[in-house]
């Protein structure tokens, strides 16, 4: 009973600190609705998270935000780390000049995780802490860029996975039937979605690969009561396609730096080894 209720606890220590995530800030008594929680509950979890130092409350306006000791829990999620920071300056130059949010999204089992995101620096965007989030991989445009692009054997084999899960076949997403919805990105040069997933936004994203791999996908989202599908590839296609060649580029000197410093870290972790001692000569 005890190991329940600390278990229990901790859901909800967790729980409170994504919602805090999520925002840019917020007010406890939001936590409490948003987490279906009393609020003298989250409290108590607010002031260990503060003692931890996970979590920091504006005096002045009484809003909680994570803090930066938050982004040690993600130490160790290393999977193509010298991608994201491949990625992050052109992610940046991009975004400065087009504004809508971008995303860097990895495939992951059967859905595209957010790798990185400029959601917090854009100001068309209304979504924050999105890194790390799992996202369908059917009603996505970086799903439908990953599955249109790959190589036959592993579209296969995730269409397979899929239609096991779905029990659907053939495959059908909110913008039609898959098969038509990938012939279309593959005549596009990029994936799409205009229906599905978030109502109020559409998507584009271009495939970032090293060698024969699709190492992750570049999206772009908009409002779609800014423009049309064709108006956004006329607009925008270009300047991703221009974006996800620089950071093409650059991955193989980012991933030999990563190595180096991998080889480096595990040296400098390995203990030197004993010095044999020698034996002195008997005297008799």
């Amino acid at each position: 009973m005890a190991r329940d209720n600390q278990i229990n606890s901790l859901k909800k220590g967790l729980l409170v600190l994504q919602v805090v995530n999520q925002k840019v800030g917020i007010k406890a008594s939001e936590i409490a609705q948003i987490a279906r929680m009393p609020r003298p509950t989250v409290y108590r979890i607010l002031e260990t998270l503060e003692e931890l130092g996970f979590v920091a409350q504006d005096r002045s306006s009484g809003l909680w935000r994570v803090k930066l000791h938050a982004k040690s829990l993600s130490s160790g999620f290393r999977q193509a780390d010298w991608i994201v920071q491949a990625a992050v300056p052109q992610m940046v130059s991009l975004g400065r000049r087009i504004l809508w949010p971008l995303d860097l999204v990895t495939f992951n089992n059967d859905s595209m995780v957010i790798r990185e995101s400029t959601h917090d620096f854009s100001p068309y965007s209304v979504n924050h802490g999105m890194v790390g989030l799992h996202l369908p991989i059917l009603d996505t445009a970086g799903g439908r860029a990953y599955l249109s692009f790959t190589s036959e054997c592993e579209r296969d084999q995730i269409l397979q996975a899929l239609e096991t899960k779905t029990g659907m076949n053939p495959l059908m997403t909110a913008d039609g039937p898959l098969h038509e919805v990938m012939a279309k990105c593959r005549e596009l040069g990029v994936g799409y979605r205009y229906n599905g997933f978030r109502a109020e936004t559409a998507s584009l994203s271009a495939v970032i690969r090293h060698g024969d791999r699709i190492m992750a996908c570049l999206t772009l989202i908009y409002f779609k009561s800014a423009m049309s599908l064709a108006k956004a590839i006329e607009m925008y296609r270009d300047d991703l396609l221009s974006a996800v060649e620089e950071i093409q580029r650059s991955l193989p000197r980012f991933e030999s730096e990563l190595r180096a410093a991998d080889m480096q870290s595990a040296a400098e972790s390995t203990p030197p080894r004993p010095t044999p001692l020698t034996q002195s000569p008997l005297v008799s």
